[in-house]
């Protein structure tokens, strides 16, 4: 019974530190170790609708996508519907979606999201770090500074505006290097 029992928690051990070993895989390099708070409030409905990717930090949950959109929604319940589209390996590869929700926390002026794809087993920070006044392109991470997402309300801004997201993004402390270009 003891043997069983000690065999039941060894198990139970060994299974939760492979799951763990398992996420560690998918994070990418911290590209910034001093994430800075968000630097303006978010009008919601002004940041929601079709924004393209144009560059990330290359994450596990994303590896080989192209042609990367994300559609946000201002919902009736005070949530955030988003509904994340890549295409896998090339801009004509085989489309991939991902649906979700995203609660706003309280006090951060609508910037910080609590975002959750897999139901309340997964919840994610979102942070809108900076966007233009217009809308037009948004800078978006987390706390931990392995995740970043330059965005676009094109898939091909102009050169000053691409110029534009990459200064303030290394304004805001973030390592450019690591930043993958996204295809459309």
């Amino acid at each position: 019974m003891k043997i069983a029992r000690i065999a039941s928690i060894a198990l139970i051990a060994g299974a939760a530190l492979a799951l763990g070993a398992c996420a560690t895989l998918q994070r990418g390099p911290v590209g910034n170790a001093a994430v800075p708070q968000p630097a303006k409030p978010v009008d919601l409905n002004r940041y929601a609708g079709l924004w393209y990717e144009i560059g990330r930090y290359e994450n596990g949950f994303e590896r080989g996508c192209e042609a990367v959109t994300a559609q946000n929604t201002v919902r009736d319940d005070g949530l955030v519907g988003v509904l994340n589209t890549c295409r896998q390996g090339t801009v004509d590869g085989p489309e991939k979606t991902s649906e979700g929700k995203a609660k706003i926390v309280e006090g951060s002026d609508n910037a910080k999201l609590k975002v959750s794809f897999f139901g309340p087993f997964y919840v994610g920070d979102y942070w809108v770090l900076d966007h233009a006044d217009d809308y037009s392109w948004s800078i978006v991470g987390e706390p931990s500074g392995r995740y970043l997402w330059l965005l676009s309300r094109t898939a091909q801004p102009s050169p000053q505006t691409r110029e534009t997201i990459l200064n303030r993004t290394r304004a805001l402390g973030y390592d450019l290097t690591l930043v993958r270009p996204t295809q459309h």
